[in-house]
């Protein structure tokens, strides 16, 4: 790759002319997560040098070759002749259905204790984590934000109020926290849906 001036517009451009037969909308979207990934990056460490930060991301025919490999897999066509392109398939799973099996999950474990209900709730949480991670719907960091808050998050919070004691805990002390993060889950899947692409 040449050094200019701006290399983040160059190796920008070389993977949007790597990834010419992607549609337009999913190389936009592209171009858009790495473009994202490079300035968090470069804002959480300042004293790396640019090159270092595009090394890391990889070469941008690699990048490309992956994306033409996802497009595939999920249904997406290339250009047909002609030059227009066929229309791109957002996805199988409608994004609502992540955030309500992650949103669910707490109260389904709240409402029936005994089991099979925590292990509903626990499967709930670990499919809707899944979904919300395999979705095109959010970029990498709103995933990662998501599935922290909704997922990993309660379930630490709950497996430390149940190893601290001996058991499971009661009372209103215990009923407080757990509607304290069920409206924390709550608020989080809010957010996911609001940013959310469509």
């Amino acid at each position: 790759m040449k050094t200019s001036a701006d290399p983040v517009r160059d190796y920008l451009a070389a993977v949007e002319r790597e990834a010419a037969t992607l549609p337009a909308d999913r190389r936009q979207e592209l171009l858009a997560d790495l473009a994202e990934h490079i300035e968090v990056t470069r804002s959480e460490r300042p004293d790396t040098a640019i090159g270092e930060v595009l090394a890391e991301l990889g070469d941008p025919r690699t990048i490309a070759a992956t994306a033409l490999s996802e497009a595939g897999s999920r249904g997406i066509a290339a250009p047909a002749a002609g030059g227009t392109e066929a229309p791109a398939r957002r996805g199988k799973v409608h994004p609502l259905v992540p955030l309500l099996m992650l949103a669910l999950s707490l109260p389904f474990i709240m409402v029936f204790p005994e089991l099979p209900g925590p292990l509903f709730g626990v499967l709930f949480r670990v499919v809707g984590a899944v979904l919300l991670c395999t979705s095109v719907h959010w970029t990498a960091v709103q995933k990662t934000t998501g599935v922290l808050v909704t997922a990993v998050l309660p379930s630490v919070v709950i497996a430390t109020s149940n190893l601290s004691d001996g058991g499971p805990a009661t009372g209103t002390q215990t009923l407080l926290a757990n509607l304290g993060m069920l409206a924390l889950v709550a608020g989080a899947a809010a957010w996911l849906w609001r940013v959310r692409r469509v």
